[in-house]
């Protein structure tokens, strides 16, 4: 699996350098996922601006990373999507479930709400 990590002090932003998110992978997408997570990082974003496809495999990895980074209190943020992932999501009925931007800079946008609203919560259970 070919791919990027630019870790910042919010968030890692994961770069997948491959044309399919499929069977071949979808396993080291997953492996890699909860790596970052173990290694601490709260806030991830996936830029999927390479991935052409996507198939049943490839959700189950963007659903397995979305869960273990929300039940840390992070977000799990999927940036610049290809039309056919996007309609696989829709068909899935995961558009509800999953944080999903146009781009990367959106994504990161995102990132610094979810933790400003998150750092309002906890201010206000104090």
């Amino acid at each position: 699996m070919k791919y990027t990590i630019d870790k910042q002090e919010k968030y890692s932003l994961l770069r997948l350098h491959e044309e399919k998110m499929d069977s071949s992978v979808a396993p080291n997408l997953k492996s890699e996922l909860i790596t970052l997570h173990a290694e601490g990082v709260k806030n991830i974003i996936l830029d999927l601006s390479d991935v052409k496809y996507t198939d049943s495999s490839g959700l189950s990895a963007l659903l397995v990373g979305n869960r273990i980074f929300q039940e840390e209190g992070g977000i799990f943020v999927l940036a610049a999507l290809s039309e056919h992932t996007v309609k696989l999501i829709k068909i899935s009925q995961l558009d509800s479930v999953l944080n999903i931007t146009n781009t990367a800079e959106e994504a990161i946008d995102a990132v610094f709400m979810h933790e400003i609203e998150k750092d309002l919560k906890d201010r206000d259970n104090r």
